[in-house]
């Protein structure tokens, strides 16, 4: 419950900082520009799963790895190994969190859910991850989780990352 109760800390204490990057941006913002409590728990979803793997979900977008995030997430969970996901540096004995660990994955992959209403309200959230809330509902495939490739051709898909630049003009 340590890794539960500090990503309660992180996410009570407001420090849950969303990217406008498409890592964090939820398919309804991406696409049709809606914004909404379900969107910051999709981004939640994001953070927690790159807190409990120890990579930022944009760290896929410069890498030649055939699987995001949270397909790496929800492969590994699905087929009940969990601690293939889990980054070393978290603790010492990863068999001694399994449980709390696959509980804070499923809890992540709960998050980003495609549709809005099949992800949890902020205060079912707060009880899943306090343990007031045992059961956690068993997520489906996230959407965004489909490989680069494109499976009809068998190409690879590009991914380009977009950068802003802004620039100041000053008269002389």
């Amino acid at each position: 419950m340590q890794l539960i109760n500090s990503m309660k800390t992180i996410f009570l204490a407001g420090v849950v900082l969303v990217r406008f990057t498409s890592g964090y941006m939820s398919p309804e913002y991406a696409i049709h520009g809606r914004f909404s409590e379900k969107s910051d728990v999709f981004s939640f979803g994001v953070l927690l799963l790159e807190i409990v793997k120890g990579e930022k979900s944009t760290h896929y977008c410069n890498h030649e790895q055939s699987q995001s995030l949270l397909a790496n997430a929800w492969k590994l969970w699905s087929e009940d190994n969990s601690l293939a996901f889990v980054d070393e540096s978290i603790c010492n004995n990863k068999e001694k969190f399994q449980d709390e660990m696959g509980r804070c994955i499923q809890i992540g992959l709960s998050c980003v859910q495609e549709f809005p209403n099949d992800r949890p309200t902020v205060q079912t959230l707060l009880s899943m991850l306090t343990g007031e809330i045992v059961d956690i509902p068993t997520p489906e495939r996230p959407v965004v989780s489909e490989n680069r490739n494109d499976l009809s051709s068998g190409t690879q898909i590009g991914i380009s990352i977009n950068h802003l630049t802004l620039t100041q003009l000053h008269g002389r």
